[in-house]
């Protein structure tokens, strides 16, 4: 190759706005609030079963904890519904070893 030409915009100014300057947010009410979830989207207590013996309290803690949930931020949620997870998990297998 002969010289050291580049390929790309030519040197010089740089279209767009001039440095330092920066747009400013759009004015008061040009978005759209955000929807919330929809009033049955929240779960109730959990159902009555009925038969005490067929349930197990680890197993209920972990269904409760994740309807407690559901008033957190979205970040805790994840935390919340982890923990029942491993909650739910480590009991099944300790039931089925029984």
């Amino acid at each position: 190759m002969t010289g050291d030409v580049r390929p790309g915009p030519p040197p010089g100014a740089r279209p767009g706005p001039p440095p330092g300057v920066r747009p400013g947010p759009p004015a008061s009410g040009s978005f759209a609030a955000r929807p919330g979830p929809p009033p049955a989207a929240r779960p109730g207590p959990p159902p009555d079963l009925g038969d005490d013996e067929a349930r197990h309290p680890a197993v209920d803690a972990a269904v409760q904890a994740m309807a407690n949930a559901a008033t957190l931020a979205p970040a805790d949620q994840i935390a919340q519904y982890e923990a029942a997870y491993e909650t739910l998990r480590e009991t099944l297998a300790t039931i089925d070893q029984t």
